[in-house]
């Protein structure tokens, strides 16, 4: 019965969302893998991508309920181990992954595989909270800071090493961090390194993107107070630039591999390859523009149906929705992932404990950037780096990772009524 009473303080609205999400996912996903099909073909078919989705789904639904019916401190008190356990999963792929496009970020068990790196997201979210909630925890010291760092960066460190744009999203926890004290210059440093990053790229000069930083600096200088100025912090911050200036090109002609290198010579219009690495979004913008203002219909995309579109079931699911149901099906879309994003924020503010708030904001930041990146590549305004949409794309790890990943702070959420 404590169970029960737990699950009667879920919050509806968060599920309805989800549900919603998760059925219109499939809708597109059974539209896009349309193409392949000869004849008639049953929706449970195995050996279509939506018969395996449909299968996911299915087994989502066993999943939710030994979330909920698990003690809401459960979570808290094994933190610790769920993050080692999901740390040492990522790091087992060195030695037993399986190589899918070059990447072997995969458990293969037959027909099917696991990708440890969607459930880690979760373990790394709940270690942060459980790390954070400390009463012991400032995030005015260095050292403090330190160790909220490196529970973020270990795993990223691992993951970056077979799939880079999944490390990218851990970036998302700064924003949580700063939200639970970080100083801000972190952010700063964040944001000044990426436009740094990109205005490297676009001049391919170090001296004109240092000779922009030292006029930039000079002006924050003498608008500051008096009392403020520091000329010496100034000389440090612009030598810093100027090294990392120096070290963008080697990063991005030894690290980067090719193909991360076309799609950012690609977005920046420094390279026109329709044909190849640009092939993919290409077909993804005509799709989504083909679709106007209210989309061809369902199941009559015509971009979709030809398969024009590379990996459409996958990353560029947002096509579907944009040629077949057109803008104001796009908004729509849109609009429940931005709600849901924002109902979560409103749940984790409500939140008794520290713990569970943060790890509220963890979940928030977490679809927020998903979603976001997702349709920003597959409008060609950020480069392609293999980020899905939550509830959208196709696959059972990224649907449990993000499933698991949403009910955890539900059940928080839930348990609230019980704390004090």
């Amino acid at each position: 019965m404590k169970n029960q009473s737990i699950t009667n303080h879920i919050d509806w609205i968060t599920v309805g969302l989800f549900i919603t999400l998760v059925i219109l996912g499939w809708l597109n996903i059974y539209s896009s893998s349309l193409s392949a099909v000869t004849g008639d073909s049953s929706i449970f078919d195995l050996s279509q991508f939506y018969g395996k989705q449909l299968l996911y789904i299915a087994l989502t639904f066993p999943l939710i309920l030994v979330i909920l019916f698990v003690e809401g401190k459960f979570y808290e008190k094994y933190s610790s181990i769920i993050y080692t356990i999901s740390v040492l999963s990522i790091a087992g792929l060195f030695v037993f992954g399986k190589s899918v496009k070059g990447q072997a970020n995969w458990y293969s068990f037959g027909s099917f595989g696991i990708q440890p790196s969607e459930f880690a997201k979760a373990a790394t979210a709940l270690a942060l909270a459980k790390y954070l909630s400390d009463v012991q925890v400032n995030l005015k010291l260095v050292k403090d800071q330190i160790v909220a760092l490196a529970i973020v960066f270990f795993p990223v460190l691992l993951i970056a090493v077979h799939d880079p744009g999944s490390a990218l999203i851990y970036m998302i926890f700064f924003v949580v961090l700063y939200r639970e004290g970080l100083p801000g210059w972190y952010l700063f440093s964040g944001f000044a390194a990426i436009i740094l990053f990109i205005l490297m790229l676009i001049t391919n000069n170090p001296y004109i993107v240092i000779g922009i930083a030292a006029v930039a600096l000079t002006f924050n200088y003498f608008r500051s107070r008096l009392i403020e100025r520091n000329i010496i912090a100034s000389g440090i911050m612009l030598v810093l630039v100027a090294i990392f200036s120096f070290s963008v090109s080697f990063v991005f002609n030894n690290v980067f591999k090719q193909h991360h290198r076309d799609r950012f010579n690609i977005l920046l219009g420094k390279q026109v390859d329709m044909k190849g690495i640009g092939y993919n979004i290409h077909q993804s913008e005509i799709a989504i523009g083909s679709g106007g203002w209210f989309g061809k219909g369902y199941l009559e995309g015509t971009q979709t149906k030809g398969g024009f579109v590379p990996e459409q079931h996958t990353d560029y699911i947002f096509t579907t929705v944009g040629e077949e149901w057109g803008f104001f099906g796009s908004v729509i879309v849109i609009g429940l992932f931005v709600t849901l994003v924002l109902r979560l924020i409103y749940l984790a503010e409500r939140q008794k404990t520290k713990f569970s708030r943060v790890y509220g904001y963890c979940v928030a930041g977490i679809l927020f950037i998903h979603f976001f990146v997702n349709i920003a590549m597959v409008v060609g305004i950020f480069p392609t780096i293999g980020i899905p949409l939550p509830f959208f794309s196709y696959g059972g790890s990224g649907l449990w990772g993000f499933t698991i990943l949403l009910f955890i702070f539900l059940k928080m959420d839930a348990n609230k009524v019980n704390e004090w």
